[in-house]
This record gives structure tokens, C-alpha cells and sequence, in this order.
């Protein structure tokens, strides 16, 4: 398998360069020459614990043999050891629940099948690595858990202070000595730019191996495939309809290369907060990336996001046939809370923010049949949004593992939104 930038004017590279390099030069971002088929994946039998096996063999042709099958399994197997089942909410509508990882939320399967990738091939660097990464909340976390203790790696997490939760912020900042947290005083659009700027730094890459782990990097972006497979080899015979919510439209454009790959999904929803500029731009054609807005799924404030760069090179930036892969809706913070009191108070099943944007999201646009289902992806686990205790009056029981983080000593800097800030920290860290 090759890759190419969605700019074009950076090389043709195989898996192994795409995952260090994580950006082209030219600062697209990378994506792959072909599409696999992988229809007979998405129908095939299901048994319990076939989480890892779905992902080996949806990873398998990407990662294209630069990665032995053996270790490439073994990988896999340890990325990826916790389930994503399905919560029947309604009739007809589930829940795919991707909170059952180390630190509950979707990213961990990205974000672990990454690491394990890098640590295969870091001692061919010869170099110190460094990952630098944007959060608007859960990546932060899951790279940071994900990269704890990696020899010869250290890591870089940018987020917006004042713009995550409780809970996202003691995963942010109760971190491993290799992992260097930056609180910004300004928004993800900012931590995002300081990011792409820093990896891009020539200085830095002279001196370090500089790679990122938000879903610009194709190990962290194309294993979200797996859980869709894995849902849809839930329900064989049924048409499904996903709605996921959607930030920086990494997830969504990852159902929708596994849609072309075969997944056999009718169509995809993305559910986007107040932060609105996608669906804007399929009602005119025209993208005008804006400001970001604070909302309460404030993993999804996101005003340009980075990965509808690759979900327009996928659809040859037709405009007509992304409308007809992808509707998308713009659910309010009064619609949120509204959905997640009813869905707790009808059918007894405590949502997120985001998931209840992607459930009010499904419940406005899809269309279904009598063979048909409806997907919402349960991207965290509620006690990571304070919000709902607020919203619902009720406490949500803390899993062990956050607790434990409030007994950790807090390590993070604080900065502004300068680039000149961010060097001078990262300088005095490494």
C-alpha cells in the first residue's frame, strides 16, 4: 500500500513513512493509493473477542507488509483487548459503545494500535521521537495512556485550558514523565495550528523524529474501520445507518472508507454540535472554516476540521456524491440536554454530550426501514462530562481507574496561543 498527500505535491510513500512522518511536507494529509475489499470481512461470522482478529485483517493490506503478519497480529491483539458492544436504546436503535478502553473513549483504539506500530519501528529511527499532539479533550488522554513509559518516545499534548472536562483534565495532566502537557489559553483551532506548525519546524525535526497522533495520522485514523466492521458483522443481514458524532471528522471519514471498502452500511450521519461548518458547506458548497464554539460536546468544537480534506479526496470532491454518502445535522446545546434527560428518563440508558448529539441526529434524519437498524457511535462514557450529573441531578458512578488519577501529582505548563510559547516549553521539557 502507498500514500499520498490529499495537497499533492509531497511523495508517494508506503505505510512505515506515512506513520513517522504523520503530515506530508506539504501539509495535507496522507491517504491511501486503493481501497481494499474488504466485503467478505463485514459479513463474516461473528464470536465474542473477534475485536483484535477484525482489526488484523482490516489493517492487514494497508499496513501493506512492512509489518510482519505475526507481529502485526500480536499488535492487534494488544491494541485492542477490550469490546465494543452494542446497547439496545430503542427498537431498532443501538448504541455501539467505543468507551470500554483504558481511558473511555473511542480514541483508545487509535491511539494504542499507533503506539504499538511506532514502538515497532523505533529503533530503526535513530533519533529521538517526538509526538506532538492537539486534543479538544479525549486524544489528549488516550495518547497519553497509550504512549506511558515508551522508551526512547516522548510526547507533546496541546489542549485548549478551560475547554475539557474534570475528568479529561486529570488524564490530561496526571500523565507519565515522557509526556509534556501544554494547557493554551485560546481554543482546539489554536492547539491545532500550534501542532501542525511545530511538526512542519525544521529546527525541531533536525534535532528530533517528529511525528503527531491526532487522526492526521494514518495509525491512528484508518483502525477506526474496526468497530465498524465489528458492528456490522453484528447485524449480517440488516442495512445500518450510523451516526457519529463528528469534531474533527476523522471517525466519519473512517466509516466511510470502510463503506467503499465493503462495509455494506445504507449511509452515515454526521452529527455535528453548534459548530456547524460542514453541513453549511454541503447546503452551499461553499467551506468557510469559522472560530470554534464552546458547547457542551466540546470534543466536537471544532471550527476547520482537518480530516473533510480526506473525506472530499475520497469522493473526488464531488460535492453531489458526498451529500449522497453523508447527511449531516446541527444539534444545539438545548437539544443536547433535552436528549439526554429523555433517553434517561424513557429508557433508563445515560449518554455523553456527544453521543446524544449523534442520537438526536439519528432521530432527525434517518429514514428507517423494516430490514433496517440505526448506529449511534457512544464515542465516551458519561462520567467524563460533568454536565450530565448537572443535567440528569444524579451522580454517575466513577470507574476505579479515573479515581485513581486525583492521587497523581499534576504535571502541565501553561501557555498562550504563540508558537514562540509553545518552542520555548517544549525546548525546556525535552
Amino acid at each position: 500500500m502507498r500514500y499520498f498527500s490529499t495537497n499533492g505535491r509531497s511523495a508517494v510513500v508506503g505505510f512505515r513513512e506515512a506513520l513517522l512522518q504523520g503530515q506530508p511536507e506539504d501539509g495535507g494529509l496522507y491517504f491511501p493509493n486503493e481501497i481494499p475489499n474488504l466485503a467478505e470481512l463485514a459479513v463474516r461470522p461473528w464470536r465474542e473477542g473477534g475485536e483484535a482478529e477484525t482489526a488484523f485483517s482490516l489493517m492487514r493490506p494497508y499496513v501493506g507488509g512492512e509489518i510482519p503478519d505475526a507481529d502485526l497480529e500480536a499488535i492487534c491483539g494488544d491494541a485492542i483487548d477490550f469490546p465494543f458492544p452494542l446497547a439496545e436504546i430503542t427498537p431498532g436503535i443501538f448504541a455501539l459503545e467505543l468507551f470500554r478502553g483504558p481511558t473511555l473513549a473511542f480514541k483508545d483504539v487509535g491511539a494504542r494500535f499507533m503506539s504499538r506500530c511506532l514502538g515497532h519501528f523505533s529503533g530503526s529511527i535513530g533519533k529521538r521521537t517526538v509526538v506532538i499532539v492537539a486534543t479538544s479533550g479525549d486524544t489528549g488522554g488516550a495518547v497519553a495512556h497509550g504512549f506511558a513509559g515508551v522508551e526512547g518516545v516522548s510526547v507533546v499534548i496541546l489542549f485548549p485550558k478551560g475547554r475539557v472536562s474534570r475528568v479529561q483534565e486529570l488524564q490530561l495532566t496526571r500523565s507519565d514523565k515522557n509526556v509534556i502537557t501544554l494547557e493554551v489559553h485560546g481554543s482546539f483551532d489554536d492547539c491545532q495550528r500550534l501542532a501542525k506548525t511545530a511538526l512542519s519546524d525544521r529546527e525541531l525535526r533536525n534535532k528530533y523524529f517528529l511525528t503527531s497522533a491526532n487522526s492526521i495520522n494514518i495509525a491512528r485514523w484508518l483502525p477506526q474501520q474496526t468497530y465498524y466492521f465489528a458492528a456490522r458483522r453484528q447485524f449480517p443481514d440488516a442495512k445500518s445507518v450510523f451516526s457519529v458524532p463528528s469534531g474533527n471528522f476523522g471517525n466519519i471519514a473512517a466509516g466511510l472508507i470502510a463503506k467503499r471498502a465493503g462495509l455494506g452500511a445504507r449511509s452515515f450521519i454526521a452529527a455535528c454540535n453548534a459548530n456547524n461548518v460542514v453541513p453549511k458547506y454541503l447546503e452551499t458548497g461553499q467551506y468557510i472554516p469559522e472560530p470554534s464554539k464552546r458547547t457542551l460536546s466540546n470534543a466536537m468544537d471544532v471550527g476547520d476540521p482537518s480530516n473533510l480534506a480526506r473525506i472530499r479526496q475520497l469522493f473526488n470532491d464531488d460535492l453531489d456524491l458526498i451529500r449522497e454518502n453523508m447527511a449531516t445535522a446541527s444539534i444545539s446545546d438545548e437539544e443536547t440536554v433535552a436528549t439526554i434527560r429523555k433517553v434517561h428518563a424513557e429508557f433508563g440508558y445515560t449518554m455523553d454530550p456527544h453521543t446524544a448529539v449523534g442520537f438526536a441526529s439519528l432521530e432527525k434524519l434517518a429514514k428507517s426501514g423494516p430490514s433496517e437498524i440505526g448506529v449511534v457511535l457512544a464515542t465516551a462514557h458519561p462520567v467524563k462530562f460533568d454536565s450530565v450529573s448537572d443535567i440528569l441531578s444524579n451522580n454517575i458512578d466513577v470507574p476505579d481507574a479515573v479515581a485513581r488519577l486525583g492521587d497523581r501529582e499534576r504535571r502541565s505548563i501553561e501557555i498562550g496561543n504563540s508558537y514562540s510559547e509553545m518552542i520555548d516549553a517544549i525546548k525546556k521539557s525535552l
